[in-house]
């Protein structure tokens, strides 16, 4: 299949994560409070310890976001289980700091603290988790088809490439969320 396709899955996932979220924050606000808690404090005390500014903080925020692309693409052929998760998963927190983030202080602020970097991050993420569920699927058409390996070194070679150019994006938008964003938000 064409990697538009896979990209067209991983959009859709995406979406039905950023549905899901705002579905649940609607209707179970407690639920997602405690599901995402845990992380979003988490996320605060790495941000208080790294702080704005710094070279470490954009090398975690790329390793963070390399670490998640990386991990899907090498546990893709476990029935494409990880990518799926990782898509639904960011979308939905996406939503939850979203949502926060409008109520306690405005869309504009939420804009300006996702708008730099995310534009550059989100395609990243999502060319990253496409070219993982390309992956997982040829693997497991191999499993099951006569000529296993015919089209499975082909397609692992195509969404390598499309890995590393994930990869290479995620390096501007680290940097952008590092040094400025935090310009846009103070």
């Amino acid at each position: 299949m064409r990697f538009r396709f896979w990209v067209l899955i991983a959009v859709v996932l995406f979406v039905i994560g950023i549905g899901a979220g705002i579905v649940i924050s609607a209707v179970m606000p407690a639920a997602v409070s405690g599901l995402f808690s845990e992380q979003v404090s988490a996320l605060e005390d790495i941000v208080a310890d790294l702080g704005a500014y710094q070279v470490t903080t954009a090398v975690f925020i790329f390793l963070k976001n390399a670490t998640v692309v990386v991990l899907s693409f090498l546990f893709s052929p476990f029935l494409c289980i990880v990518p799926v998760l990782a898509l639904l998963f960011n979308s939905a927190f996406l939503t939850y700091i979203a949502a926060i983030v409008v109520q306690e202080k405005s869309l504009g602020f939420l804009l300006a603290g996702l708008l730099p970097h995310g534009i550059i991050e989100i395609p990243a993420l999502i060319i990253g988790e496409a070219a993982a569920l390309s992956f997982g699927v040829a693997m497991i058409v191999a499993l099951f088809t006569r000529d296993r390996g015919s089209r499975l070194l082909p397609n692992f070679k195509m969404n390598l490439k499309y890995i590393l150019l994930a990869l290479a994006l995620l390096v501007p938008a680290a940097i952008i969320e590092t040094f400025v964003t935090p310009l846009l938000l103070s």
